[in-house]
């Protein structure tokens, strides 16, 4: 076929969906048609020459994530308000962003801060990897795109030091965001810009995992948000739409886009914020190899998740003054609570051979062409269909145990998958967590990573949910709904058995959720960073609005709760 030609047919089909007349699936089988492997391309010319020309915006946040999305859509709804975001990494034009299934293969590339944490002392030295969006749409466009909030009596904590961030209070943020397939109710919202939906094509050894853990004697769920109560197993709903990834960017951003006020600025690296008198007045940030400023009429908003926040809250000279004396940067402002409060979830992987050939091992180049279709088959698998909630220690507010459940391996973040065979993985995890660590600078230098540590398993009770956790994935790998597909158990191993045995396996192979959270943590105490309005404490014109603002860490995935939050920010400065 002529390439040349083709490419102007795909310039084309790109301006169909550019405009709106053609939908991301049929842009993207058209393109897939014409031999052009992309995805969702965006018209940046005109934002990315406004931010070059323009100087001064009325806010300017920092941050293309699941928060900073968001909270961009909805300031610039008002067309009397110019909005800026900048955003470190490129467009989402990766075709591995959209493709659900796809996901892992973003880890550990340009488009992934791709952290790891201090060697950590009570998990056998091991350093966590932490992954982190840095592409539009940040964390949403890498992750497993799980649509979970958290229990309700975790925001009613919240809103006991904060006035406004009870579960009352944020139920109608998250309705407003949400368009669930499902249909509208007490719990769920339709007409919202992000698509909420069920698996279109559940795996097999999936259904079987979940009719297994009902053998097992434990209830099934079929709505994890709705309420209270969230004990049982079922399947997850994800942020997919037609079967694609439906992340904050595409919900959000591109169609703001098209909006004369607001602008992106891709692959800015901010290095530190403009302080004057009090008063955050602009943004200095890196583009190649140039140093630009852009000033903010009415405020900066920090969006850079809970990692990036506090590292340019700190490089800005806004932190604890020792720290920052420690590694030369001036202070601004004395605030020891950033980058203190560090909290993450913890799993670790209970996995069996799979003996029949049905796994997602098998997604690959037929199955694309089957989505591009109809929006199905394995590619629009999430990994992490299913799974469950359970409560194990008798204190506990809301269920402290989760699982996910994958149809092939998940071991080491994918790195360690075994590749002599095929398998199914349950993952125990903690969401009670009561461990707390804490981010620092490496160094003053805006281009080193900062130093994370989770202290995770610092505390011992965390410890022993997981080791419950592994306990109860074995009886529900053992029922009799999983017998079709059961091999022989390869994690932890059929030697592993006694208590101490499993805490040995667990320190040596815990990873991340990828949920951090706390960093610049919300309240009125001593070591609050930003109040209930969001505003840093004593700082002037300056917000912070992404995960690292949670006081204590919810117990479910983090991502609706980030868009939550940007939602929330959205209304406190329109207010």
């Amino acid at each position: 076929m002529n390439s040349e030609k083709n490419q102007t047919r795909y310039a084309a089909v790109a301006q169909e969906f550019d405009a709106g007349r053609i939908s991301r699936r049929d842009f993207m089988r058209k393109s897939a048609a014409l031999g052009v492997a992309a995805a969702a391309p965006l018209a940046l010319g005109a934002s990315h020459a406004k931010a070059q020309a323009a100087e001064k915006y009325d806010y300017i946040i920092i941050g293309a994530g699941s928060a900073g999305c968001a909270l961009a859509a909805r300031l610039s709804e008002d067309p009397d308000k110019n909005v800026l975001v900048l955003e470190a990494g490129p467009a989402d034009e990766n075709q591995f962003i959209h493709i659900p299934a796809a996901f892992p293969n973003l880890f550990q590339t340009p488009l992934d801060w791709a952290y790891r944490s201090t060697p950590q002392k009570h998990s056998a030295d091991i350093q966590l990897y932490m992954p982190r969006g840095k592409v539009f749409g940040g964390s949403s466009s890498i992750n497993a795109m799980i649509y979970k909030r958290g229990n309700p009596v975790c925001y009613d904590a919240w809103g006991a030091e904060n006035p406004g961030w009870s579960h009352a209070d944020v139920l109608p943020l998250f309705k407003r965001s949400e368009n669930n397939e499902r249909g509208a109710d007490d719990h769920h919202g339709t007409g919202g810009p992000l698509n909420v939906a069920d698996l279109r094509d559940p795996n097999p050894v999936t259904l079987a995992m979940v009719d297994a853990a009902v053998e097992a004697g434990y209830p099934a769920q079929p709505d994890f948000n709705a309420g209270t109560e969230q004990e049982g197993f079922g399947l997850y709903q994800v942020t997919q739409k037609d079967g694609m990834r439906n992340s904050t960017a595409v919900a959000f951003l591109h169609p703001a886009l098209t909006r004369d006020n607001h602008a992106i600025q891709a692959e800015a690296h901010v290095h530190k914020l403009l302080v004057e008198n009090g008063r955050c007045v602009g943004v200095r940030f890196k583009s190649g190899d140039e140093m630009h400023e852009v000033m903010a009429e009415a405020e900066v908003i920090l969006s850079a998740g809970s990692i990036g926040s506090p590292q340019i809250l700190m490089l800005s000279g806004i932190g604890s003054r020792s720290a920052l004396t420690e590694v030369g940067i001036e202070v601004v402002h004395d605030l020891p609570g950033v980058g203190q409060n560090l909290q993450e979830h913890l799993m670790a992987p209970v996995a069996h051979v799979c003996t029949q050939p049905v796994t997602l091992a098998h997604a690959t180049e037929p199955e694309q062409a089957e989505l591009l279709a109809k929006g199905m088959g394995m590619l629009t698998s999430n990994i992490g269909e299913a799974g469950g909630y359970l409560t194990v220690m008798p204190d506990a507010p809301a269920p402290d145990l989760q699982f996910h459940f994958a149809p092939t391996w998940f071991i080491s973040d994918g790195a360690g998958n075994p590749t002599d065979s095929e398998g199914f993985t349950i993952m125990p995890s903690l969401v009670g967590t009561k461990s707390v660590g804490e981010i620092t600078l490496a160094s003053a230098n805006p281009e080193d990573a900062p130093l994370i540590n989770p202290n995770a398993l610092a505390e011992a009770q965390d410890l022993e949910i997981l080791v419950e956790g592994v306990k109860i994935a074995r009886k529900i790998m053992s029922s009799p709904a999983l017998d079709d597909f059961r091999g022989e158990e390869r994690f932890p191993g059929v030697d592993v058995q006694t208590d101490d045995e499993i805490r040995a396996y667990l320190r040596a192979n815990i990873q991340t959720i990828y949920h951090p959270v706390g960093t610049c943590k919300m309240g009125s105490d001593d070591m609050a960073v930003v109040g209930a309005d969001l505003k840093v404490h004593g700082i002037d014109a300056l917000r912070v609005a992404d995960a690292s603002i949670m006081p204590t860490i919810v117990n479910g995935n983090t991502n609706a709760a980030a868009i939550m939050i940007g939602e929330k920010c959205s209304d406190l400065i329109r207010a």
